[in-house]
């Protein structure tokens, strides 16, 4: 008996060492057989699995105005310290505070907490600024599952042009991701007017921006029919375009103005697209000479949202019709693994792999406590 104890162990062992590359195996090869048959994308006409219909129903999408939040609450805040003495605000909000939670489903934790892949994510983007691989400066800016939306603030601080957060749930946009994004746009713009006050010099590159920010709720299939930027017809926003509180600046680590890049900026609801020197940027930062009429986003920013297996592929397929080409980017950061939903930063980019219209690059990974690996991944055209 203790033999055979023995070798049942050894063999569920060694059936949970190979469960992730099996799956990658008969993932990929399921999607290889779909592409075969299919006439074009290998997602195209394709049904969600029936399991997904028991998640609950789908909510449907639709733009969240800041004039929605209460402005009784109090906004009560942590400070996180980032990479290079970078600091951000994130609003302390417990379940208790949120008044509709049926809104935002079983998992409306997700919402709440900030995950460690959102904050590897920020610093792998300012890495990414700092080696010369990306710059937010007059880009337009999609952040899916938002949550509290520091990837997308960070954005905005860096002179993001337009900023846009999806969450599936408007009362996690509400209670949690607006309140963050004007606390932390005023505490920057307050910090940048101390140092104004201090007799330092305003340029033309440091006159105030005012990103445009919407809020999106609802779930991934059919969110491109309310994605200002993906929609082709001149239906004006639901929202004002002036949402006040919520004007920003670009901002270094310290607060201070960044003129190295000798950039001009524009509103992007004008009919000119940012000018800009010449700089060391890959091929695609040059796409804003095209000016801003081009739909799309020229960059996607996601953490924490390739987890379940049966949403992946709505979110690849909302993807590639909001990813501006031929030049947009896209991060993802998340575990390689999420065992028991099936998903994961691999699985999603089995997709892309099978789709063969995206490129990729492993640009960071990391294993926390519980020895899970985590990896932020780089997808362009």
């Amino acid at each position: 008996a203790g033999i055979a104890d023995s070798r049942q162990t050894n063999h569920s062992s060694s059936r949970r060492h190979r469960a992730p590359h099996h799956f990658e195996a008969t993932l990929k090869a399921q999607l290889e057989k779909r592409k075969r048959v299919a006439s074009a994308s290998p997602f195209a006409n394709e049904e969600l699995p029936k399991k997904a219909a028991d998640s609950g129903p789908l909510l449907p999408p639709l733009e969240v105005c800041p004039s929605e939040v209460s402005k009784t609450k109090s906004f009560v805040s942590d400070t996180l310290t980032f990479e290079g003495g970078l600091t951000l605000l994130k609003g302390r909000v417990h379940a208790g505070d949120l008044t509709n939670l049926e809104s935002i489903g079983g998992n409306f934790e997700a919402g709440l907490r900030l995950s460690k892949c959102a904050v590897e994510l920020v610093n792998t983007l300012r890495r990414e600024i700092q080696d010369g691989q990306l710059s937010f400066r007059g880009k337009r800016v999609l952040e899916l599952g938002c949550g509290h939306g520091l990837p997308g603030i960070f954005a905005c601080l860096k002179g993001a042009a337009e900023v846009h957060f999806q969450d599936l749930s408007a009362e996690v946009l509400r209670s949690i991701t607006i309140p963050n994004v004007i606390a932390n746009l005023e505490h920057a713009h307050s910090q940048h007017a101390h140092l104004s006050d201090g007799g330092q010099v305003m340029t033309r590159t440091s006159q105030q921006l005012r990103p445009e920010l919407h809020y999106y709720a609802g779930d991934w299939s059919g969110m491109e029919s309310v994605l200002s930027l993906v929609r082709q017809d001149d239906t004006d926003s639901v929202c004002s375009r002036d949402h006040s509180g919520c004007a920003g600046k670009s901002f270094t680590e310290k607060g201070r103005q960044i003129d190295n890049d000798r950039e001009i900026h524009t509103q992007s609801c004008g009919l000119k697209g940012p000018k800009r020197m010449p700089s060391s940027s890959r091929a695609w930062e040059r796409g804003n000479s095209s000016g801003s009429l081009e739909g799309g986003y020229d960059i996607i920013l996601m953490s924490e949202t390739v987890y379940a297996a049966l949403s992946l592929r709505k979110l690849y397929s909302l993807v590639m019709k909001c990813l501006r080409s031929p030049y947009g980017v896209m991060y993802v950061a998340g575990k390689k693994h999420y065992y028991g939903s099936g998903g994961g930063t691999r699985q999603f980019k089995i997709l892309a792999d099978v789709d063969g219209l995206l490129g990729a690059h492993l640009i960071a990974d990391f294993t926390d406590a519980s020895f899970n690996t985590k990896e932020v991944w780089k997808y362009f055209h």
